[in-house]
């Protein structure tokens, strides 16, 4: 397993299907959480996913600087999962970053899934399925997802499209 990328809708069953891939490895096991706890129903959730996972697995939790922790984790010895690119395209936005500096955040996130110094996963959903949003921030952020996943799903080994726990295989 070289670099995998799942992508599906919300609750579709990607981060399970993605935790039984890094399962299957063999090795140490490392989650690199991008989320954020805005509110009290984030954090809650946040607590649940941290206790689902229990200790088997190494928590990193990386709101914006992903690249960064890719470089300093990922190793032929652990496999590093990433849940998800559709929270830190959040958070880059919550920065008002603008496009050319989400741009430049993406294409480093290529640079390093092109190499990766070990096995990874990533995890992201998949929101241009649905209606075009109402507002320019929405638009905005469907967009910017969009063309991350163009690029993460060129670049990766594997590419799976998760709908109702079903794995579909799209590529690899």
């Amino acid at each position: 397993m070289r670099t995998v990328f799942v992508l599906g809708g919300a609750r579709s069953g990607k981060t399970a299907f993605s935790e039984a891939l890094a399962g299957e490895s063999g090795l140490d096991r490392h989650y690199v959480a991008t989320g954020r706890a805005w509110d009290d129903e984030m954090r809650a959730r946040i607590d649940r996913h941290r206790a689902m996972r229990g200790r088997t697995w190494m928590t990193h939790e990386t709101p914006l600087g992903l690249t960064q922790t890719l470089r300093s984790e990922l190793s032929p010895a652990r496999v590093v999962l990433v849940d998800c690119l559709t929270l830190w395209v959040t958070n880059l936005m919550m920065e008002e970053q603008g496009d050319a500096a989400i741009d430049a955040a993406f294409d480093d996130l290529v640079a390093v899934i092109q190499d990766p110094a070990g096995p990874l996963i990533l995890v992201s959903n998949e929101v241009g399925l649905g209606i075009v949003p109402e507002n320019s921030m929405a638009r905005a952020f469907r967009d910017h997802a969009g063309r991350l996943h163009q690029k993460i799903a060129a670049a990766a080994d594997e590419v799976y499209f998760i709908a109702a726990g079903l794995p579909l295989k799209m590529k690899g």
